[in-house]
């Protein structure tokens, strides 16, 4: 009856319901011939997105990442790289083992062969920038580099508070004996 009266009605219903020993808050409404409850929060369970947000920040490199999209971007999605190449590889499998068949051996990842190497991502962006702007034949105008500044150097200081702080822990550690 309430599934024909929510139909006919077109409205939804708000409900109180309990679960896991609390009163919870729900929506009640009406998909093909199911009552279907969506659970809802109290206002009191809402935080505020204005605490989730970080800090403003002042980006210097934001036209470098501008100019790098531009050159990223296309006007079509069709091609070898917006291809679902998962789907049929999981469709291969499937139709292998309804035929009995033994699986196609994974290849192997490839190792590294040496470590991978810090970048200046400034630098990188512009290189990028480049080189796309070379692939279409653009004017290329002169880069903007930027020096990375030197990495602070920390003293081997410690205050008497972290000694001791230090200390505490490592004896805390210590198993005791009896």
């Amino acid at each position: 009856m309430l599934v024909e009266a929510l139909r006919r009605s077109s409205k939804v219903a708000v409900a109180k319901y309990a679960w896991s020993g609390r009163e919870r808050l729900g929506l009640l409404r009406v998909h093909g011939d199911a009552l279907v409850l969506h659970a809802m929060h109290w206002d009191d369970e809402i935080r505020d997105p204005s605490e989730l947000l970080p800090p403003p920040v002042e980006v210097e490199e934001i036209e470098g990442a501008l100019a790098l999209m531009e050159t990223m971007s296309r006007e079509d999605l069709e091609g070898e790289e917006c291809k679902d190449t998962y789907t049929e590889a999981l469709a291969r499998i499937i139709e292998v083992k309804r035929d009995h068949r033994p699986l196609p051996e994974a290849p192997k990842p490839q190792e590294p062969q040496e470590p991978a190497k810090v970048l200046d991502l400034m630098s990188a962006l512009q290189e990028s920038v480049a080189k796309a702007k070379a692939s279409r034949g653009e004017d290329e105008g002169p880069a903007d580099l930027h020096e990375m500044p030197a990495p602070k150097k920390r003293t081997a200081k410690k205050s008497a508070s972290a000694k001791k702080t230090a200390a505490n822990r490592t004896a805390a550690r210590r198993p005791r004996t009896a």
